[in-house]
């Protein structure tokens, strides 16, 4: 299936559950994340900010903030296509809405962080298959900031069952993700 018709398929079912079961879906997901020791033991954790309907991840972010984690957040840069790593430390107050509707840190709030200072990327995406591809939303942002991170950090994809497919396709230059968390199992491609 063609990239477009499957983001399609995948953002219908997506956008049929309701708010309450994105909510429910959603902190069960939070729940096998909180299983995987690597997750625990991060000490700067970037999370997306979700929007429509998304994997919920401000549960998680509001727990690691709470726990004394170092979270960072993206402020997307449309023009190159870039996303700058910000340490998020208010909820309430750093927020504003941004591009494409995606909550991410406003002007005053922005504080940069290295992206090689990051312990463990929590990553986006449409659907995803067995083997860790992913599917992106097609801007690109992702894959540039994969580039930039150490080798070893850890790529988490946060998903819901209902966005697992057989096949998801890929190109050269597509990074598999390390895990996929949804709120029946954490998936392992590689072991």
């Amino acid at each position: 299936m063609a990239k477009s018709a499957l983001r399609k398929q995948i953002y219908a079912l997506r956008d049929s559950l309701t708010p309450e079961e994105i909510a429910a879906k959603s902190e069960a997901v939070a729940g096998q994340l909180a299983k995987l020791p690597f997750y625990r033991e991060a000490g700067t954790i970037m999370f997306f900010l979700s929007f429509r309907s998304e994997v919920d991840t401000l549960g998680m972010v509001r727990d690691n903030l709470g726990r004394g984690k170092r979270v960072l957040v993206p402020k997307s840069l449309p023009e190159e296509r870039l996303l700058v790593p910000s340490q998020l430390l208010d909820l309430k107050k750093d927020l504003i809405m941004g591009h494409y509707n995606i909550p991410e840190p406003g002007p005053a709030a922005l504080r940069p962080v290295e992206p090689e200072e990051i312990d463990l990327l929590i990553v986006p995406g449409v659907a995803f298959d067995l083997s860790g591809n992913r599917l992106g939303y097609g801007g690109g942002y992702y894959d540039r900031f994969f580039e930039r991170l150490r080798p070893a950090v850890p790529l988490v994809a946060l998903a819901f069952e209902l966005q697992i497919v057989d096949r998801v396709p890929v190109e050269p230059w597509d990074r598999r993700m390390d895990w996929i968390v949804t709120e029946k199992r954490a998936i392992h491609p590689a072991g």
